[in-house]
């Protein structure tokens, strides 16, 4: 790659001296950016994601995923779809292009980063206070953290380079510009159910816009316009349709993820059984008749249901390599930088299968009743916890916080805080304020 301002970050713009692993090159792409990588892992948003749900609330057992764990998992699917790329891949011209592993694996280590606690239902409370003042989503709180609020750097977070911070980049468009309420408007009682309608769109915040047009700064007009398109949604929130190749990767290493490996918690947990399995899933994965994938979902099911947890991970371990196997480059035939004109996409038939185990999981996990309950019980204490901190911010928050929220946008200075919070903290928090035989002197907050 001869883009030499992917290496680039804010720091080096006012004009402080570039410090690297002690390489005498200070252009070395790799030592870059496994300082990148070095910086997410150290970090203590990093540490957190150890305990915030993932699907199963924390508790239940050390055994189902976290964000930590799935974070992780997302990185080493990310490199090695990286890794079959650059081996695979028939266009020589584009070697260049595919990112080396510390760079996709620092992009998927940090994609959750910014995921409040209580996952989606916390989403949901924050946005309900932040949507009137720039808005409130986990992945555009990821690049909060990474460019602001990370321990690395006095202004800039953990200072990333430019690059890592485009495959960070899932959503180009600030919540202004794509946030639709109409429903919300129109709902008239302020009952719990009413927050379902604050979930937010994929954005990242008004309040950082100039993060967005700093990472796009190198790009033409036109490739800043395709990008920044977004197309719109009768009665709800418009969304951007395009995304750089680096995220491209790892969002197909984050679908694969939740499609694939959520499902193997809830097979351990016997949330699902074959014969709903073989209902929902193999009678239409068997019309892909040519299909790798599906040859090998088919050969591996019985080891899914057989009750040996080895058998379950080697049926998983080899739809995860098959769908992996199955990812290629499109040129999407539009765009100047081959950042914006390719994209990691799977082949079509193994594309439509991962759709299938997504839509399984979302039914039969995500929407499964007593994994709402613990949703709809996240949203209230993240909302009591805002609107305690809201009310008695002197009070509640440490003395350099305050401060803070004295001179800076208070409401998301609030937001930072509690988005920050793991579920741990935030269950604790809410108990030593809203429970009478909770809390003491001592508790630590």
């Amino acid at each position: 790659m001869e883009d030499h301002w992917i290496l680039r970050r804010r720091e080096d713009e006012e004009g402080h001296p570039r410090k690297t692993f002690n390489d005498p090159d200070s252009e070395n792409f790799e030592s870059q950016f496994l300082r990148d990588k070095a910086r997410i892992i150290h970090s203590s948003a990093f540490r957190r994601l150890q305990s915030k749900t993932q699907v199963f609330s924390l508790g239940d057992s050390d055994f189902y995923r976290t964000r930590l764990t799935h974070s992780l998992e997302v990185a080493q699917i990310g490199a090695s779809i990286a890794s079959h790329l650059r081996f695979s891949s028939p266009l020589d011209q584009l070697s260049t292009l595919i990112p080396s592993n510390s760079l996709i694996e620092a992009v998927c280590l940090a994609h959750d980063l910014g995921h409040p606690p209580y996952g989606h239902g916390g989403e949901y409370s924050l946005n309900k206070h932040m949507h009137q003042n720039g808005g409130f989503e986990g992945n555009g709180q990821t690049l909060r953290i990474v460019c602001r609020l990370g321990e690395f750097s006095d202004h800039h977070g953990l200072d990333l380079t430019r690059r890592t911070l485009l495959g960070l980049l899932k959503y180009p468009a600030t919540h202004s510009q794509v946030a639709n309420y109409e429903k919300l408007q129109n709902h008239s009682d302020d009952s719990p159910s009413k927050l379902s309608l604050y979930g937010p769109p994929k954005c990242i915040h008004d309040d950082d816009a100039d993060l967005l047009e700093w990472i796009l700064q190198p790009f033409s007009a036109s490739d800043k316009a395709i990008l920044s398109e977004i197309k719109t949604k009768p009665g709800g929130h418009a969304k951007t349709v395009r995304k750089s190749f680096d995220t491209s990767i790892m969002e197909l290493a984050d679908d694969i993820a939740y499609g694939v490996h959520d499902l193997e918690d809830a097979i351990a947990l016997g949330l699902v059984s074959q014969k709903i399995w073989n209902a929902e899933v193999m009678e239409q994965i068997q019309s892909f008749e040519d299909s790798y994938l599906a040859d090998v979902v088919t050969r591996y099911t019985e080891k899914l249901f057989s009750g040996s947890h080895k058998q379950l991970k080697h049926g998983i371990s080899n739809i995860v390599g098959g769908l992996i196997r199955d990812t290629e480059i499109r040129d999407l035939q539009s765009g100047e930088h081959e950042l914006i004109r390719y994209n990691a996409c799977l082949k079509a038939d193994s594309a439509a299968i991962l759709d299938i185990l997504k839509t399984f999981v979302l039914k039969h996990v995500i929407r499964q009743r007593q994994n709402q309950i613990l949703e709809i019980k996240g949203q209230m204490i993240v909302d009591k916890l805002f609107e305690a901190l809201l009310e008695n911010p002197e009070r509640l928050l440490k003395p350099d916080e305050y401060e803070l929220y004295k001179t800076s946008n208070s409401k998301r200075v609030l937001s930072d805080y509690v988005s920050g919070m793991t579920d741990l903290y935030a269950s604790r928090l809410y108990s030593s304020l809203f429970l009478p035989q909770s809390g003491s002197l001592f508790d630590q907050f």
